[in-house]
């Protein structure tokens, strides 16, 4: 099989430059171009200046028909924006489409109609739509926080275990907001701090509904979701807490058989840390029972797992890789 020839728009930002680490040393890809409208001309080692030394691919402002996948990482409502005003440019495109903003992940956007074309996405969360993605031709990528929350909860959602209120909170670094400065991501105010935001309303919740309901084919109980803002760059551990009658070891059962065929996914007997999974495309679960309470604790890297890696795992099951292929990332450790 020739190489994959992708495109990326938006390589500027943060899972732009997360996903040219990535595909600069994936054996089976071959980058065409890299679109970036405000560094057009510049070496992308310029933007992410630990790729120095690793490739000699300029920015460029144009877009170049002759791939076989376009990413696009742009901010959340832009990536609409940018398909209805370069139609164009996708009037007659064969190629396939990832997008990693928040677009078109719920059932009620994901179809877009442009000119002649409809753009039907597929929700990208391999351990719930594999067989879907492996057939799609455009793919909604899942948001960090509700890839993280979902991969914790999946298991008793697809068992009918769902019957309970879900208590959960997480955690997430700073690179999660993006890479335009805000008052919240400024050094001073991060650093030895901690906040909560967007208590019960984040808007992931609707994605992480939406896939529970899937994956339960049923209605689920309420999930009382309550975000933080943590004083770290990267990373997300969610904590979710419900009540079940199950025993430890019949959950411990549940988890390992739903994951056996995920292979980014892991059951570990001890307790967990974040620096198990930063700079790898892992998400590590950990599980505690106290008398009929549940404790699941779930992370990620949010720019991997819960963005960038994630997507070219979809890739690679889209064109018939295997979904490790390229990603074969190693932890920090300490």
């Amino acid at each position: 099989m020739s190489k994959i020839k992708v495109g990326i728009v938006g390589g500027a930002g943060y899972t732009g430059g997360e996903l040219l680490r990535i595909l600069i040393y994936h054996a089976e890809v071959d980058i065409v171009f890299v679109n970036s409208k405000s560094n057009a001309g510049n070496p992308i080692w310029k933007v992410h200046s630990d790729i120095f030394g690793d490739s000699d691919l300029i920015f460029t402002d144009e877009l170049n028909p002759q791939i076989d996948v376009l990413f696009l990482c742009l901010g959340h409502g832009d990536s609409k924006k940018f398909l209805l005003s370069h139609s164009s440019f996708f009037a007659n495109h064969t190629f396939k489409i990832i997008d990693l903003s928040q677009d078109f992940r719920l059932k009620a956007n994901a179809k877009l109609s442009l000119e002649n074309k409809v753009f039907d996405f597929v929700y990208g969360l391999p351990e719930l739509n594999k067989e879907k993605i492996k057939n799609a031709q455009y793919i909604a990528n899942p948001g960090c926080f509700a890839t993280c929350i979902q991969l914790g909860l999946l298991p008793l959602a697809a068992n009918k275990m769902l019957k309970n209120e879900v208590n959960l909170t997480a955690l997430t670094g700073s690179t999660g907001a993006g890479q335009q400065a805000t008052e919240t991501t400024h050094f001073s105010w991060r650093s030895n701090n901690l906040s909560v935001y967007k208590a019960f309303t984040h808007q992931h919740l609707g994605e992480i509904s939406e896939s529970l309901v899937q994956a339960s084919d049923n209605k689920i109980p309420a999930i009382n979701f309550i975000p933080y803002r943590g004083d770290f760059t990267r990373g997300i551990i969610a904590n979710s807490v419900l009540q079940t009658e199950a025993s430890f070891e019949e959950v411990i059962a549940i988890f390992q058989k739903y994951y056996a065929q995920s292979p980014f996914v892991f059951v570990s007997k001890e307790n967990i840390h974040l620096k198990q999974v930063i700079n790898t495309n892992k998400c590590i679960i950990y599980l505690e029972k106290h008398e009929d309470k549940l404790l699941i604790v779930s992370e990620i890297d949010n720019l991997l797992k819960g963005a960038s890696g994630q997507a070219v795992q979809n890739m690679n099951l889209m064109f018939g890789l295997a979904e490790k292929t390229g990603l074969n990332l190693k932890s920090i450790g300490f």
